[in-house]
């Protein structure tokens, strides 16, 4: 049995991201419409609702053909790199008036052991979140060189042990193609000289692994840098990140974009002349309520972030 499919940090979210209640938003990661159906439960009749996601059983999910019978409601099968072309398609440029992402991997892609996402069941090693484009985790550790291997282990799973693995994975693929989860943590289990209490092993090459397939970090940077363009001046973005690797992108480009321009030429000049930045950073980082933690055990890692559009 997978877990329940609970959104996390919802109300926190909904409480920052909702200032207008007949306004356009966006939810970025559609995953199983926890977070949409809080949204859509919180707007006026003439709000309006984009959601996207690059998983396309998230699209065919029975809890994205429930939501599609609002009709304040839209779902396009798109990563959120792609914000900014389906918000231009829309006419919507300018108009919106909140953006959530909630990142990562969503529950029930972690559950479907098809998926490969979990070192926990067995399946085909895929983990792509599109199973409709790119390569699969399989293809790709039995193409990559071991240089970049180490270097994705290293700076997308912060694995020290990163050489010892990599190596292990060449020495093994050249005896038998490593297709499964089961076969990846195992050999990942045995490289490692000793475990971390109440991790296991393969936590963080399977993370960096994804990451890596997935081009994760990239999608976010785009998206957070086009979430600026789209949103109307007083719109708000949340951002909810659940690893380090994350945070520090969406920490890091609030406070640039938050940042005063120091190029302000000729003094004096007036403060009104001066470009603040074009987002204000609200609050510091939020965190789930203990209570959440104890009825949803995912939120314990979770990080909130917003910031508003200038």
């Amino acid at each position: 049995m997978g877990m329940e499919h609970l959104p996390v940090m919802l109300e926190q979210s909904l409480q920052h991201l909702i200032n207008n209640k007949q306004g356009i938003y966006v939810d970025c990661t559609f995953g199983r419409g926890g977070h949409s159906t809080g949204i859509l439960q919180s707007l006026g009749s003439s709000g309006k609702l984009l959601a996207l996601d690059r998983d396309k059983q998230a699209i065919d999910s029975d809890e994205a053909k429930s939501l599609l019978q609002d009709q304040r409601f839209t779902l396009k099968h798109s990563s959120f790199s792609q914000l900014k072309t389906v918000i231009e398609q829309l006419n919507w440029t300018g108009q919106i008036d909140g953006i959530l992402m909630d990142l990562g991997v969503s529950s029930p892609q972690l559950d479907d052991t098809q998926r490969g996402f979990s070192f926990l069941h067995d399946g085909p090693l895929d983990m792509r979140m599109d199973k409709t484009t790119g390569v699969s985790a399989a293809q790709w550790l039995h193409d990559v060189a071991e240089k970049d291997l180490i270097k994705v282990l290293f700076e997308f799973g912060e694995e020290r042990f990163a050489r010892r693995i990599a190596k292990a994975v060449i020495e093994q693929r050249k005896e038998q193609p490593i297709t499964t989860t089961n076969q990846l943590a195992m050999l990942v289990e045995k490289a490692i000289p000793f475990k971390e209490k109440h991790k296991h092993p393969a936590t963080r090459s399977f993370q960096a692994i994804r990451i890596a397939i997935n081009q994760e970090l990239d999608e976010l940077t785009t998206a957070l840098k086009d979430a600026i363009t789209v949103l109307k001046p007083g719109g708000r973005l949340v951002v909810i990140s659940f690893h380090s690797l994350e945070d520090r992108i969406v920490k890091r480009f609030i406070r640039n974009e938050s940042r005063a321009n120091q190029n302000i030429g000729k003094l004096p000049i007036k403060e009104a002349d001066i470009d603040k930045g074009r987002l204000k950073k609200i609050g510091k980082a939020f965190r789930a309520s203990s209570q959440e933690v104890a009825n949803n055990i995912r939120s314990r890692s979770a990080i909130l972030r917003v910031a508003e559009k200038r």
